[in-house]
């Protein structure tokens, strides 16, 4: 067994909830798998499990693997029933009957909402990848379905990571869960601290840059102190070549979802903030952290190198220092009761280009308001087939605008199925906005 199957099939087979942190790959399949299947009564013709999955294409890979595993047991049916694929043929398969359903949250609440689908006997609800789900804008479809399933069942819950949306929908959804992770996942969380030596400010833009490119993150925040320096930051970057957004106090609602979009989805790779404007943020999976100055306040300086390495994963910190702020750095040595020493910026090749992103966002003219959910917008993009579930990235849901994450390379064929294929019935405005 691999570790996650040993740390969490004893608890699923003596029937207990389970939250289970593990990534791709590490065997959890077949821990829920085996799990659904011992609570299975193969005589009852009926729906007694359900696992919800983000994407298409691990919800087939899913049933694949539950049949597999119940391949010694006589007339077991698994149907998968997911969005960008015919209505009517699941509604069909659904009237003759199934023991486990594996699918995704649009398309499971689709034939909920139609009555086409009964959860009314269902003993087992997993959640796949929830985190995942969550990032695709999948909460309120799994509000609505976890509602309609019955009280009294066991619930595993599957997430590589583990933030605030998961522990909230753990809390409510499980009863008294015992909690495993993959041994990979134990590594205690730690942030390595560097203090870079600028001779002033005329040397900081060049030295960021050194270390953009030094350690190449897939997500990084820079610190500013004001709001004009974070817009001058950002434009630099912006006309090097760099990935970045700014995000400052004077920006509309609107542009400051657009932004935090933009840099949740990886459509840009960096984020340059000011400490109101990034107060609050639940920002995850931040690389490394860069304080363009040090700190007055020895507190903010603490609050901001922790947007980097959350929960077990490992962070990097780094401050541009020049000599008038060395009492400013004794303070915090004091604060924080360590030493730090400064450092010469490193040396890079030539050859270093800037941080691009893989990704690219696409804006919908419409959201909640026009009853748009997610599991349309994943549908309208894969139904033909011409773009795989993984091309597709997070999907951010507002009143009345939506945000789609799209591997750069398919992204003009992303926008022109959005704009072409219909969504509830209609077409929506769609471009391209990073």
């Amino acid at each position: 067994m691999t570790a996650i199957q040993a740390s969490s099939l004893p608890h699923i087979i003596n029937g207990k909830d389970i939250i289970a942190q593990a990534k791709t790959g590490s065997g959890k399949t077949a821990a829920f798998g085996l799990g659904v299947i011992q609570n299975l009564d193969v005589s009852l013709f009926r729906i007694q499990s359900l696992v919800l999955c983000p994407t298409r294409e691990l919800a087939d890979q899913v049933a694949k693997e539950i049949r597999r595993l119940a391949r010694t047991i006589h007339n077991i049916k698994v149907l998968t029933l997911c969005g960008g694929m015919p209505f009517g043929p699941q509604k069909g398969s659904l009237e003759h009957g199934a023991h486990i359903i594996v699918g995704t949250p649009g398309r499971i609440e689709d034939h909920l909402s139609r009555g086409t689908l009964n959860l009314n006997h269902l003993n087992t609800l997993v959640l796949d990848e929830a985190d995942r789900m969550l990032d695709m804008g999948f909460q309120d479809a799994l509000d609505n379905i976890i509602n309609q399933c019955p009280r009294k069942r066991q619930t595993l819950l599957f997430s590589a990571t583990y933030p605030k949306q998961i522990q909230q929908i753990a809390a409510s959804i499980l009863n008294n869960p015992e909690t495993v992770k993959e041994e990979s996942l134990h590594q205690s969380a730690s942030i390595d601290q560097h203090f870079f030596q600028v001779s002033g400010n005329e040397q900081r833009l060049s030295a960021l840059e050194i270390l953009l490119n030094t350690y190449q993150p897939v997500a990084s925040v820079i610190f500013c102190t004001t709001k004009a320096e974070t817009s001058a930051v950002a434009n630099a970057l912006v006309n090097s070549g760099y990935s970045c957004v700014a995000l400052h106090g004077d920006l509309e609602q609107r542009d400051r979802d657009q932004t935090l979009v933009q840099f949740a989805n990886k459509s840009a790779r960096i984020l340059v903030a000011t400490d109101v404007a990034a107060r609050g943020l639940d920002i995850d999976n931040v690389e490394l952290v860069i304080n363009y100055h040090l700190p007055k306040d020895s507190e903010v300086y603490v609050h901001r190198i922790g947007r980097t390495g959350r929960g077990d994963s490992h962070g990097l910190a780094c401050t541009l220092i020049s000599d008038k702020e060395i009492p400013k750095l004794l303070r915090l040595e004091e604060y924080m009761k360590q030493p730090f020493e400064t450092e010469p910026l490193p040396t890079i090749s030539e050859s270093c280009k800037p941080l691009s992103a893989q990704w690219t966002t696409i804006q919908i003219d419409a959201g909640k308001k026009q009853k748009l959910r997610p599991g349309d917008i994943l549908g309208a993009l894969t139904s033909s087939k011409q773009i795989k579930g993984d091309d597709v990235g997070k999907i951010h849901m507002f009143s009345n605008t939506a945000f789609v994450a799209i591997a750069k390379p398919v992204a003009r064929k992303a926008l022109a199925l959005i704009t072409n294929e219909k969504m509830k019935g209609r077409k929506f405005r769609a471009r391209q906005i990073r």
